[in-house]
């Protein structure tokens, strides 16, 4: 018994020798491992690049514009100079009107089919009489314009090839996260096909447009590299790019590509009709800030605000002023913008939910949703000028930093506003008022007032009574400017 402790005890003795053994010899392992990277050189986008370049093209346009013509208009008509000048004009031009002239613009683009279908920026090419696009081969062929957006700056154009076309396809732009590695090709400044690598700086920025969802990009983008793609790293293209910000004009890293989820659905629309086919819910809107939110009683900021509701698909469903879109087709609203966004993507034609909060009550109403392109279109108006009236002077009253008169025929045709139009206009605006704060000038005119139509003084009264007596501490006034209303929440204090 004493031989097998012995021997366990030795046994036992040894186990720590060998683990720090077996440690030494990890710990020399990593640092090796170590130093053998410090010498590793990065990872290579060359192999990346050499796949996805085939599919990028270079776009040259070509435009027939109007000839100089030379001095004309430097002196007025009349002048004892114009003799002088126009004999000059004539004798430089050999008597004949100046000629036309061409006029070329370089871009880029890539093709998304082997049957040759291409998708540049709607900039590039508008107006364009000649399309070249230009092969990273060096084959040159003809484009035809297959569509246009100029709303998300989108281009569908077309050639014919006599072999399929080496072509890539729209990865998934929501799953691009802020840092991930990011690719841009295309031709800047007209020096032919060129990479640049950066990452992705920022995501879901809006520029100007309506349906603007822009990736922000440090990769070099500089003038030429509009319609080109920015590519992730499985060279699938995640945006097009657009649109640079730059005090100079060139890059500075700060570029911005439409977002290839916007981007599909609209080349989808144009491949199939040549057009795009926006859902139109027919309201106008603007978002619910917290004082608006507190002017109504509302718990949070959140929702659309119904501003206006023209003729369409809004009115004929019951939505009314006032109204506060909640969700739209089972989706909850945040703000204005997520709202237009999904609106447009939706099917025209289609019958969607829309639940609002109306009074403090939430309601659920159902619309039809019509085009907006066909709401957009261009209408002739036969409206005859508002009568001439007599009035006597204006009356004028002040009120929560603002002199107010009610509206007469006269101001209404000089303040632009239909003659169905009632409420009090603004003549003056206190420029230390909250009211002057928080935009009101002359020539506004208030419509309603705590949700109320607003006609006269005393209707204006009753609300700021009601108000206070509701224990609010805003008021929440409807105001139009050329037609155009939104909301507006005025402390009582």
């Amino acid at each position: 018994m004493q031989r097998k402790a012995v021997s366990l005890t030795k046994t036992n003795a040894m186990t720590p020798q060998i683990k720090l053994l077996l440690m030494g010899l990890l710990a020399i392992a990593f640092v090796m491992l170590q130093a053998v990277m410090s010498y590793a050189k990065p990872e290579s986008l060359a192999p990346l690049a050499e796949k996805i370049s085939p599919s990028v093209v270079n776009i040259t346009t070509s435009t027939t514009v109007e000839g100089r013509t030379g001095p004309r208009g430097i002196v007025p008509e009349g002048s004892p100079f114009e003799d002088f000048f126009k004999e000059f004009q004539d004798r430089n031009n050999n008597g004949e009107a100046p000629a036309p002239r061409k006029s070329s613009a370089l871009g880029s683009g890539f093709v998304i089919s082997e049957d040759g279908y291409v998708v540049t920026n709607n900039h590039v090419i508008e107006g364009a009489d000649e399309i070249t696009i230009e092969f990273f081969s060096g084959e040159e062929l003809k484009a035809t314009v297959v569509g246009t957006d100029a709303n998300t700056d989108i281009a569908l154009l077309k050639v014919e090839a006599a072999t399929p076309l080496p072509f890539v396809s729209f990865g998934d732009s929501n799953a691009a996260r802020v840092g991930d590695w990011v690719i841009a090709m295309g031709n800047p400044l007209g020096q032919g096909f060129s990479v640049s690598a950066g990452i992705v700086s920022a995501r879901n920025r809006a520029l100007s447009g309506t349906y603007d969802d822009y990736i922000q990009t440090d990769a070099a983008i500089n003038r030429g590299n509009s319609g080109g793609p920015l590519f992730n790293m499985d060279g699938t293209v995640i945006g097009v790019n657009t649109a640079i910000l730059s005090p100079n004009g060139g890059s500075i890293g700060i570029g911005f590509s439409m977002a290839s989820n916007v981007v599909t659905r609209v080349v989808d629309q144009l491949k199939e009709f040549g057009e795009t086919r926006r859902g139109w819910l027919g309201v106008r809107i603007q978002d619910v800030t917290q004082d608006v939110a507190d002017a109504m009683g509302l718990a949070s900021a959140t929702g659309a605000l119904v501003t206006d509701v023209p003729e369409g698909p809004a009115k004929e469903a019951g939505l009314l002023t006032g109204d506060i879109i909640m969700s739209f087709a089972g989706v909850e609203v945040e703000d204005t913008r997520g709202l237009v966004r999904q609106v447009g993507n939706s099917a025209v034609g289609a019958a969607v939910r829309v639940t609002i909060l109306r009074d403090g009550k939430s309601q659920t109403l159902k619309v039809t949703l019509g085009r907006r392109e066909d709401a957009e279109a261009p209408e002739t108006s036969d409206e005859d000028p508002a009568d001439e009236g007599t009035p006597e002077g204006p009356v004028t009253q002040s009120m929560l930093g603002l002199s107010l008169t009610p509206l007469t025929d006269d101001l209404r045709t000089e303040l632009g506003a239909d003659a169905a139009t009632t409420g009090l206009a603004v003549t003056e605006v206190d420029e230390l008022s909250e009211a002057f704060e928080k935009g009101l000038r002359v020539g506004d005119i208030i419509t309603e007032a705590g949700q109320q139509s607003v006609m006269t003084f005393a209707d204006l009264e009753d609300s700021v009574t009601s108000a206070r007596d509701a224990g609010r501490k805003s008021l929440l006034l409807l105001v139009r400017r050329a037609g155009d209303p939104r909301f507006v929440a005025l402390g009582l204090e």
